[in-house]
């Protein structure tokens, strides 16, 4: 107990709460809709393209996360655009992003700094890596992903099981697969100082998975998902401090104890 109440007297433990539960929440709401919608793998795309910008910033002496947010909102959009309309289909689009993007930032790393302590809390996570200005930035930006989720909720939820029968009705097809996918970029790299770009995508599918497994509803998978994943990421980040093991691949861990339990209770209850 003793060493629980010494961890809330360190500032750089009170941001790593503040900003990974917001940035959970963030990610759990938005990978519902791209679970269902089979987009599940593009935070995965998407946390390689922010790696890339984050690369290239750092190499130019440049503020990572200014640089990297509009490249990786605009990779989001030609991302959405290329699965709609490209013969390569939604999964070879993302693995071509994703693969070409972690590459260019691979190589400028070895070319300028080499594989430096900033690098690598850029790849795996860590909690000493946010500042005030990040962990500022992170709250505002994490709030207005929230806010824009609830506004478009019922439009979100229109496109995500039948995008036909929601153009027919006179929904905005495209500008809202649009707003899904820059709120995705902005969560991914929001979340990337905590989890690391090769863990971030974790935050987006296994919320989504575990809370489908329990409830049937949208708006239920919604609200489970997003509770599981506040929890979780703070028994991680607990776990992480007690045990001196990374932050993020804890976190996974524990996400994925919580998905694992959750496919045994509905298992047990449909026996």
């Amino acid at each position: 107990m003793s060493l629980l109440l010494e961890m809330f007297t360190y500032p750089f433990i009170l941001r790593a709460f503040v900003v990974g539960i917001l940035v959970s929440l963030c990610a759990a709401l938005l990978g519902v809709p791209l679970v269902l919608k089979r987009y599940s793998m593009i935070g995965d795309g998407l946390s390689h393209v922010s790696f890339g910008a984050l690369a290239v910033a750092l190499a130019c002496g440049w503020a990572p996360l200014p640089v990297s947010i509009p490249v990786v909102i605009l990779a989001a959009v030609i991302l959405l655009r290329m699965t709609e309309n490209s013969p390569l289909g939604a999964d070879a689009a993302i693995a071509v992003t994703s693969a070409s993007a972690l590459a260019i930032g691979i190589i400028v790393t070895s070319l300028t700094t080499g594989m430096t302590t900033d690098v690598d809390s850029y790849m795996f996570g860590s909690i000493l890596a946010m500042d005030r200005s990040d962990v500022a930035l992170s709250v505002g930006l994490s709030v207005a992903v929230l806010v824009l989720f609830v506004l478009f909720y019922h439009k979100l939820f229109a496109i995500t099981f039948d995008e036909n029968f929601s153009r027919a009705t006179g929904v905005k097809v495209g500008l809202y697969n649009t707003l899904l996918s820059v709120l995705t970029a902005l969560t991914i790299v929001l979340g990337m100082r905590l989890m690391g770009a090769m863990l971030i995508s974790s935050l987006v599918i296994f919320p989504a998975l575990s809370a489908m497994r329990i409830h049937k509803s949208f708006r239920g998978v919604v609200i489970w998902a997003g509770g599981m994943s506040v929890v979780s990421f703070c028994v991680g980040l607990t776990i992480s401090y007690l045990v001196s093991t990374p932050v993020g691949a804890t976190v996974v861990v524990v996400n994925l104890t919580v998905f694992l339990l959750c496919s045994l209770a509905a298992r047990l209850k449909r026996h």
